[in-house]
C-alpha cells in the first residue's frame, strides 16, 4: 500500500510538469515564430527482488519478481513545423517559408557575443542603419557581419534574402538550416543555440517580405490536453486518498483485533 502512495505521487509530479509545458505553449501562442513543446514520460527502472542464500538452489541468485517504481518525466521535445503567415506589409517583417533560421548576433548582459538562431523575423532598422531584432540584436548577412543599409531608401527584400536599394543589392540576409534538429537547444528570447556536434547546412527556405510567421501552437488542442492532464492529476490524487483510507483502517480497525 505504501508503494501505491509513491506510485501515485510520481504520477502527480509528472502531470504537474506536463502542465508547465502546456502553460508555456499557451503563454506563447501569440509569439512570432514560437515552436510548441511537448513532454514524454518513462518508467523508473524496475527494481528486481533476488533470492539470496537459498540452499535449495545452490549458488543461484534467482529473481523472484519485479516492482515498478512509478513514472518519471522523460524529456521535452519541440515541434518545428511551420506556423501560418500573417501579412503586416511592414518592410522589415520577414517570414521563412520552409526549413531554416535567421542568424542573430546576440550580446548577453555580461557583454558576451554569440550567434543564435531564430524563426522570429520581426526586424527593424535602428538609427545607425543596422537591421536588428526587436531587442536590438544584429541580424547577420551571408558574410557573417551585421547588415547595415540606408534607412531612408526604399527597400525590397527578395525570396533569396537579397536586400535591394536603388536597384542595387546592398546585402544578403543569412538563412541557414541545421543538419539534425536534436542539436538545437532552446536559449530563450525565442532563440536557439547550436550545441557541440551540430552542423549548419544551406537552407532552401524562401523569405517572404511583409509577413510574420505565427506560433504553431494550436490553442484548442492545448486546452484539451490541459483538461486531460488535470483529470490524470485528480485520478492520482484520489488514489492517494484511497490508499490513505486503507492504511487508516488497517492501523486503527484491523490492528485492534
Amino acid at each position: 500500500m505504501v508503494k501505491g502512495l509513491y506510485t501515485a505521487y510520481t504520477g502527480m509530479i509528472h502531470q504537474q510538469k506536463r502542465l508547465d509545458v502546456i502553460s508555456n505553449n499557451l503563454a506563447n501562442s501569440a509569439t512570432v515564430g514560437f515552436k510548441r513543446e511537448g513532454a514524454t514520460a518513462k518508467a523508473f527502472e524496475d527494481e528486481l527482488a533476488i533470492k539470496i542464500k537459498d540452499t535449495s538452489e545452490g549458488l543461484v541468485d534467482r529473481g523472484i519478481g519485479d516492482m515498478s517504481m512509478g513514472v518519471k518525466f522523460g524529456e521535452t521535445y519541440r515541434d518545428y513545423s511551420q506556423g501560418s503567415f500573417r501579412v503586416t506589409d511592414n518592410t522589415y517583417d520577414l517570414a521563412l517559408d520552409g526549413e531554416g533560421f535567421f542568424q542573430i548576433s546576440f550580446t548577453n548582459k555580461q557583454g558576451e557575443t554569440s550567434v543564435k538562431l531564430t524563426r522570429d523575423g520581426n526586424f527593424t532598422v535602428n538609427v545607425d542603419g543596422y537591421l536588428v531584432t526587436k531587442d536590438g540584436d544584429f541580424v547577420l548577412g551571408t558574410d557573417g557581419a551585421p547588415i547595415q543599409i540606408d534607412p531612408n531608401s526604399e527597400t525590397k527584400i527578395d525570396a533569396a534574402g537579397r536586400i535591394i536599394q536603388n536597384d542595387v543589392v546592398v546585402a544578403t540576409i543569412s538563412v541557414v538550416d541545421v543538419e539534425d534538429y536534436n542539436y538545437l537547444q532552446k536559449y530563450g528570447e525565442n532563440m536557439y543555440d547550436l550545441v557541440e556536434g551540430g552542423q549548419l547546412t544551406e537552407s532552401a527556405a524562401a523569405i517572404e517580405q511583409g509577413c510574420l510567421e505565427q506560433s504553431n501552437v494550436q490553442v484548442v488542442k492545448e486546452m484539451v490536453e490541459m483538461i486531460n492532464v488535470t483529470r490524470a492529476y485528480e485520478t492520482n490524487q484520489k488514489a492517494i486518498q484511497t490508499v490513505d483510507q486503507m492504511l487508516d483502517k488497517a492501523v486503527n480497525q484491523v490492528g485492534r483485533l
